[in-house]
């Protein structure tokens, strides 16, 4: 097995930080990083120096600001955010719902924005936050027009179960991202909480190809699927023609009925 290099260990720092640990002390980012605790001393001050980590009065390393602005240099992150900030807003002003948008990292999906109102149902998301592609109606949007390559792989993978809902089976995964291609929307009922439904479409970048989702989520009792999929297709379409999409670019244009979801994951 190959040692770990310098870098390694460096991004192994920077890998210890999590949504569910935001803050660590020298020892806890020597045990999570599986650094011995002199080792992570001298990674922990290089960062530190260059700004990639901030020290708070209690001793506690937080992720510095030097990382978010080269974060906002990632044209998936920030700046696409910018570009599709105008039109989530739109989408929240019409459903007063859940508004969300998401990128593909391999087989997660990234969520890079989220809006939300205060009687919107609860969502187990937050910028930066990662789930399967096969859990939410985003990931389904973006596994969905991903290639046959990347499908088969990922449902030849473990598909993990979060609710009695969620998808685990296969050969269902692949009719729904067939259904998906076919209506230009994903929607994905109770398989990440059991009160919601969501109802997402693919965004498309300059030569159309699939560079995000967007998605609306509701309440599950009271979702109205054929009502909200052109308003998120709306939003879907403004956002790639702001990114500098034109429907010539693809050579099969997204118009395929919103309101015909597949009844089998609803």
């Amino acid at each position: 097995m190959t040692a770990p290099t310098a870098t390694d260990r460096l991004l192994s720092v920077l890998a210890a930080f999590d949504h569910a640990h935001p803050a660590l002390c020298l020892t806890d980012i020597s045990r999570r990083a599986g650094l011995s605790l002199t080792t992570a001393h001298r990674l922990v001050g290089a960062l530190t120096a260059w700004g990639a980590l901030e020290r708070d009065e209690a001793g506690r390393y937080h992720v510095g600001l030097r990382l978010w602005e080269l974060a906002a240099l990632a044209p998936r992150g920030p700046a696409l955010r910018q570009v599709a900030l105008p039109y989530l807003e739109d989408l929240y002003e019409a459903t007063h719902e859940n508004v969300q948008l998401a990128v593909r990292d391999g087989d997660e999906v990234v969520y890079t924005e989220w809006l939300s109102g205060r009687s919107a149902v609860g969502v187990h998301i937050r910028v930066g936050a990662r789930w399967p592609l096969h859990a939410t109606g985003v990931g389904l949007a973006l596994l969905a027009h991903g290639g046959p390559k990347l499908q088969e792989a990922y449902c030849a993978g473990p598909l993990a179960a979060f609710t009695p809902y969620t998808i685990t089976d296969p050969a269902r995964l692949r009719r729904v991202l067939a259904e998906v291609r076919r209506t230009g929307v994903a929607v994905s009922a109770r398989q990440v909480t059991e009160d919601a439904l969501s109802v997402a479409a693919p965004v498309r970048g300059p030569g159309g190809a699939v560079a995000a989702a967007v998605s609306v989520v509701v309440p599950y009792p009271d979702a109205q699927v054929p009502v909200l999929a052109p308003a998120v297709r709306l939003a879907a379409r403004g956002i790639s023609r702001a990114l500098g999409w034109r429907p010539e670019d693809t050579t099969r244009p997204d118009t395929a009925r919103p309101d015909s979801a597949d009844p089998s994951h609803r």
